[in-house]
Protein backbone atom coordinates (compact mmCIF):
# COMPACT_ATOMS: atom_id res chain seq x y z
CA UNK A 1 0.00 0.00 0.00
CA UNK A 2 2.56 2.49 0.91
CA UNK A 3 4.79 1.31 -1.99
CA UNK A 4 1.68 2.18 -4.37
CA UNK A 5 1.48 5.32 -2.93
CA UNK A 6 5.01 6.44 -3.34
CA UNK A 7 4.57 4.78 -6.97
CA UNK A 8 1.20 7.04 -7.64
CA UNK A 9 3.44 10.64 -6.22
CA UNK A 10 6.84 10.06 -8.59
CA UNK A 11 4.36 9.20 -11.36
CA UNK A 12 2.65 12.33 -11.19
CA UNK A 13 6.38 14.08 -10.09
CA UNK A 14 7.37 12.58 -13.71
CA UNK A 15 4.19 13.85 -15.23
CA UNK A 16 4.64 17.21 -14.31
CA UNK A 17 8.28 17.39 -14.93
CA UNK A 18 8.01 16.07 -18.60
CA UNK A 19 4.86 18.96 -19.21
CA UNK A 20 7.00 21.25 -17.70
CA UNK A 21 9.55 20.28 -20.20
CA UNK A 22 8.23 20.30 -23.20
CA UNK A 23 6.21 23.32 -22.29
CA UNK A 24 10.05 24.75 -21.75
CA UNK A 25 10.91 23.80 -24.40
CA UNK A 26 8.41 25.20 -26.65
CA UNK A 27 8.94 29.02 -25.12
CA UNK A 28 12.64 28.01 -25.26
CA UNK A 29 12.38 27.82 -29.83
CA UNK A 30 9.85 30.50 -29.58
CA UNK A 31 12.30 32.61 -27.81
CA UNK A 32 15.16 31.28 -30.26
CA UNK A 33 12.91 32.67 -32.99
CA UNK A 34 12.40 36.23 -31.71
CA UNK A 35 15.80 36.39 -30.93
CA UNK A 36 16.90 35.82 -34.62
CA UNK A 37 14.16 38.17 -35.87
CA UNK A 38 15.81 40.92 -33.41
CA UNK A 39 19.11 40.49 -34.24
CA UNK A 40 17.98 40.53 -38.38
CA UNK A 41 16.11 43.32 -37.91
CA UNK A 42 19.48 44.97 -36.03
CA UNK A 43 21.03 43.99 -38.78
CA UNK A 44 18.63 45.95 -41.92
CA UNK A 45 18.64 48.86 -39.72
CA UNK A 46 22.26 49.07 -39.33
CA UNK A 47 22.66 48.39 -42.71
CA UNK A 48 20.40 50.76 -44.17
CA UNK A 49 21.76 53.67 -41.85
CA UNK A 50 25.16 52.81 -43.71
CA UNK A 51 23.77 52.93 -47.13
CA UNK A 52 22.03 56.97 -46.24
CA UNK A 53 25.27 57.88 -44.46
CA UNK A 54 27.26 57.04 -48.02
CA UNK A 55 24.29 58.94 -50.04
CA UNK A 56 25.37 62.66 -51.17
CA UNK A 57 23.39 65.51 -48.91
CA UNK A 58 20.95 66.50 -52.05
CA UNK A 59 19.44 63.25 -52.32
CA UNK A 60 16.18 63.01 -51.54
CA UNK A 61 14.78 60.48 -48.70
CA UNK A 62 10.95 59.03 -48.16
CA UNK A 63 10.12 57.64 -45.05
CA UNK A 64 7.21 54.79 -45.27
CA UNK A 65 4.66 56.20 -42.70
CA UNK A 66 1.61 53.75 -42.67
CA UNK A 67 0.52 53.78 -46.40
CA UNK A 68 2.08 56.82 -47.70
CA UNK A 69 5.76 58.26 -47.92
CA UNK A 70 7.27 61.84 -46.23
CA UNK A 71 10.39 63.50 -47.52
CA UNK A 72 12.62 63.49 -44.26
CA UNK A 73 16.40 64.64 -44.10
CA UNK A 74 19.06 62.02 -43.70
CA UNK A 75 19.72 62.90 -40.43
CA UNK A 76 16.04 62.12 -39.25
CA UNK A 77 16.24 58.64 -40.68
CA UNK A 78 19.74 57.73 -39.62
CA UNK A 79 18.85 58.31 -35.94
CA UNK A 80 15.77 56.44 -35.96
CA UNK A 81 17.53 53.87 -37.67
CA UNK A 82 19.99 53.57 -35.16
CA UNK A 83 17.15 54.06 -32.19
CA UNK A 84 15.65 51.20 -33.90
CA UNK A 85 19.03 49.01 -33.72
CA UNK A 86 19.70 49.59 -30.18
CA UNK A 87 16.00 48.97 -28.81
CA UNK A 88 16.40 45.82 -31.11
CA UNK A 89 19.28 44.66 -29.07
CA UNK A 90 17.85 45.37 -25.41
CA UNK A 91 15.01 43.63 -26.53
CA UNK A 92 17.18 40.59 -27.86
CA UNK A 93 19.55 40.89 -24.26
CA UNK A 94 15.82 40.44 -22.40
CA UNK A 95 14.56 37.68 -24.58
CA UNK A 96 18.35 35.71 -23.77
CA UNK A 97 17.79 36.88 -19.97
CA UNK A 98 14.50 35.08 -19.84
CA UNK A 99 15.48 31.92 -21.89
CA UNK A 100 18.45 31.29 -19.25
CA UNK A 101 16.17 31.98 -17.11
CA UNK A 102 13.50 29.32 -18.21
CA UNK A 103 16.73 26.88 -18.80
CA UNK A 104 17.17 26.85 -15.25
CA UNK A 105 14.07 26.61 -14.08
CA UNK A 106 13.69 23.59 -15.33
CA UNK A 107 17.52 22.00 -14.35
CA UNK A 108 15.90 22.87 -10.69
CA UNK A 109 12.95 20.67 -11.46
CA UNK A 110 14.84 18.58 -12.62
CA UNK A 111 17.57 17.98 -9.32
CA UNK A 112 14.38 18.40 -7.04
CA UNK A 113 13.29 15.15 -8.93
CA UNK A 114 16.48 13.44 -8.32
CA UNK A 115 16.53 14.69 -5.02
CA UNK A 116 13.10 13.24 -4.23
CA UNK A 117 13.81 9.95 -6.04
CA UNK A 118 17.44 9.75 -4.26
CA UNK A 119 15.20 10.06 -1.09
CA UNK A 120 12.49 7.51 -1.63
CA UNK A 121 15.60 5.16 -2.59
CA UNK A 122 17.69 5.86 1.03
CA UNK A 123 14.02 5.08 2.64
CA UNK A 124 13.67 1.96 0.60
CA UNK A 125 10.31 3.23 -0.48
CA UNK A 126 10.52 2.83 -4.68
CA UNK A 127 10.51 0.87 -7.24
CA UNK A 128 11.26 1.20 -10.91
CA UNK A 129 9.06 3.60 -12.84
CA UNK A 130 9.09 4.87 -16.35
Amino acid sequence: MCAAKVDMELKVAFTELHQKMVETTRKVKLMDLQAESLKKAKQKAEITGAVIKGLPENTKLYESIGRFFMVQPASVLISRLEEKSKLCENKRKNVEVEKSLLEKSLKESENNLREMVAHRRDNGGTSNIV
